[in-house]
């Protein structure tokens, strides 16, 4: 089952999967001009998920979500139920008072598996079910109830990620907001500004400052999330085009070929022109 409904004035697309074989995404081929953000569930059996060429395990009765950047395949698409959008549909960061996602579920390349307790299975379902059936109730008010829809799920999927990621139960507020702002801020600008000290001066802290609370948060500190964005980024673009090591080595804000390769390589244990070349199952991890 594929249901899609487009908004003509805005270009804006909501897309609900179940049961659909092929479902997955090639953002720098096939799909590279529909930019959609994807929530997908897990109902059944654990299986394999496949992102930007990496394989990990996709959990039984779990959620991950996607951003629009990237690309993903499943094991067994059609036990998959999924919703995709567009910014033209819902903007998150226009929305953010309203669901308070942005910089959590979709702007990090850290894959975030949300387990799902029997009771987030059952009102998943029943969502699922009143999307549905919105999407075949053709009428003047039908891609309203779809926005109120969405972000009733967008929401409902941000509390249940919150609630089982125990450090941010112990963050205030204030300090939870810093490290989605500097998650988005990184996102946005990853490919020309490397430093920790440029995130800090734009959220008004200090480097030292910064690095503290990541430490409270997590183990990563934000340079080590800096550069993991960076990595992800120059692998997707060895693994999906054909774009040289030089011209991939200004995309992402290198001057010196030489010194993005030893980047690359400190960070991954393998050469750009070797990751490339390696064969298509060393790249996925299996």
């Amino acid at each position: 089952m594929r249901l899609k409904l487009r908004e003509e004035n805005t270009n804006g697309e909501l897309l609900f999967f179940k049961e659909q074989t092929g479902f997955d995404r090639l953002s720098f081929t096939r799909d590279r001009f529909d930019k959609y953000f994807t929530i997908a569930w897990n109902p059944a059996e654990s299986q394999t998920i496949t992102i930007d060429g990496s394989a990990y395990d996709f959990p039984k009765d779990s959620l991950v979500t996607l951003l629009f950047n990237q690309s993903f395949s499943f094991e067994n698409s059609t036990n998959i139920v999924a919703w995709q959008f567009n910014r033209e549909f819902y903007c998150i960061i226009d929305h953010d008072s309203e669901v308070s996602c942005v910089g959590f579920l979709f702007s990090t390349t850290d894959h975030l598996f949300i387990k799902l307790n029997d009771e987030a299975k059952q009102k998943l379902q029943l969502l699922a079910d009143i999307f549905i059936e919105e999407f075949k109730t053709s009428d003047n008010i039908q891609n309203e109830m779809l926005l109120v829809l969405l972000k009733r799920l967008i929401s409902y999927v941000t509390r249940l990620a919150k609630l089982g990621y125990a450090p941010v139960k112990r963050l205030p507020d204030e300090r939870f907001h810093t490290i989605r702002k500097f998650n988005l801020l990184v996102e946005a600008n990853f490919r020309s500004e490397h430093a920790v000290s440029f995130y800090a001066e734009q959220l008004c802290k200090s480097p030292k400052t910064l690095s503290n609370l990541f430490a409270i948060f997590n183990q990563k500190t934000p340079s080590q999330i800096i550069q993991e964005r960076i990595v992800a980024e120059a692998k997707r673009l060895l693994y999906y085009t054909d774009r040289s090591i030089k011209h991939i080595t200004f995309e992402l804000g290198f001057e010196d070929v030489s010194y993005f390769s030893n980047f690359f390589k400190k960070n991954t244990g393998v050469s750009p022109s070797d990751f490339r070349n390696s064969p298509k199952e060393a790249k996925e991890g299996k």
